[in-house]
C-alpha cells in the first residue's frame, strides 16, 4: 500500500468513527446522491502469472452476469500486493478499494467474496466492509456476498464442477485428492471434512485434504495403501493454482504431497487448475452475488 492509499484508508476509518459519534448530521445537507451500483471482487490474490487465469475467467463471467455494472478488484493479501507492486501492478486492499469507490460516488456496492469458506479472512472482510454502511453521507448500502461453500446445494454443485475437471481416462481404482488451504478458524475448517465426507459418499476413491488444516494427506495415506492405489490425481481446491498448488501440492521438495505419495510407490498426476477456472464453480459465487445485488432497489 502506498502512502496515499494508507492515508486514505486511515481517513475512512476515522471519518466513520467521527460521524457515528456525531449522529451523522452531515447527511441531512445537500441533495441525495443518484444511485450508482458497483461490484468489488475480492480474493486472497496471486503473484503467479499462470494462476491469474482464474481471475480472468471470473472477470469474464461476472461481466456477463452483470452487464454495464462497474467492477473492480481487491486482494486481501498484503504480501501478494507487495510482490505485484514490484512487478509494476497496483492492487488495493478491500478497505482502500471501497474508500476509492466511495470517493467516486458509488452508493450501492456488492463486495463479492471469492473465498472458499467463511474463515477468518472472510470474517475480517465482512466486518470491515460493513463499516462503510455506517458512514453518513457516504454509501447507502454495502453488502458482502457469501463464500463458495455456504449450503449443502453449494457443496453438491462444487463437487460436480471439480469432478468435471478429472480426465475421463481415470480408472475406478485410481484416487483423486483435492487440496484445500485449511484454516485455524475451526468451524470453517470443518467445511473441508464435510466435503471429504460427501465426496466419499458420492465418488469412490475421492478425498479432500488441506495444507494448513484438517484433514491432511497423512489421514489418507493408510487407506490408499490398504486399497492398493497405484495412481493419484492431485487437484487444488482453491480459487487459483498458486504457490500452494505448485509447491506444497506438486512441488519437487521432499515435504510436498507429490513427493510423499511417490515415496509410497504411487504414481502422481497434477492438475494445476484453480476453482476460479471452472465455469460451473464460478457460477456458484455469481449466484451468491446476485442474491446480494437483488437487495439494491
Amino acid at each position: 500500500m502506498n502512502k496515499k492509499s494508507f492515508v486514505l484508508a486511515v481517513f475512512v476509518v476515522l471519518t466513520s468513527c467521527a460521524l457515528a459519534l456525531a449522529g451523522g448530521s452531515a447527511s441531512k445537507h445537500g441533495k441525495a446522491k443518484p444511485m450508482k451500483k458497483g461490484i468489488l471482487l475480492v480474493a486472497f490474490g496471486t503473484s503467479v502469472p499462470e494462476a491469474q487465469k482464474a481471475f480472468e475467467q471470473i472477470g469474464k463471467q461476472v461481466k456477463k452476469a452483470f452487464p454495464g455494472v462497474d467492477t473492480k478488484w481487491a486482494y486481501t493479501s498484503k504480501i501478494i500486493r507487495a510482490k505485484l507492486k514490484k512487478q509494476g501492478k497496483e492492487l488495493d486492499s478491500p478497505v482502500v478499494a471501497l474508500a476509492k469507490m466511495m470517493e467516486e460516488d458509488f452508493t450501492h456496492v456488492v463486495v463479492a467474496s471469492f473465498h472458499t469458506m467463511s474463515g477468518e479472512e472472510f470474517h475480517d472482510l465482512h466486518a470491515n466492509a460493513h463499516l462503510f454502511n455506517r458512514m453518513r453521507g457516504g454509501m447507502k448500502m454495502v453488502l458482502v456476498s457469501r463464500p463458495l461453500l455456504s449450503s449443502r446445494k453449494d457443496c453438491e454443485r462444487v463437487m460436480k464442477g471439480l469432478m468435471s475437471e478429472i480426465p475421463k481416462s481415470r480408472k475406478p481404482d485410481e484416487a483423486v485428492i483435492f487440496m484445500g488451504h485449511g484454516s485455524e478458524h475451526h468451524p470453517a475448517d470443518d467445511a473441508y471434512a464435510a466435503m471429504n465426507y460427501w465426496f466419499g459418499r458420492t465418488y469412490p476413491n475421492v478425498y479432500v485434504g488441506t495444507v494448513e488444516g484438517q484433514p491432511t494427506l497423512d489421514d489418507f495415506l493408510p487407506e490408499l495403501k490398504k486399497k492398493g492405489v497405484k495412481k493419484v490425481y492431485l487437484v487444488p481446491f482453491m480459487s487459483v493454482a498458486g504457490d500452494h498448488a505448485r509447491n506444497d501440492m506438486c512441488g519437487s521438495e521432499e515435504d510436498s504431497w507429490k513427493s510423499a505419495l511417490k515415496k509410497e510407490g504411487i504414481e502422481v498426476e497434477c492438475i494445476l487448475k484453480g476453482t476460479g477456472e471452472v465455469p460451473q464453480i464460478v457460477d456458484v459465487w455469481i449466484d451468491h452475488m446476485k442474491g446480494a445485488y437483488a437487495h439494491f432497489k
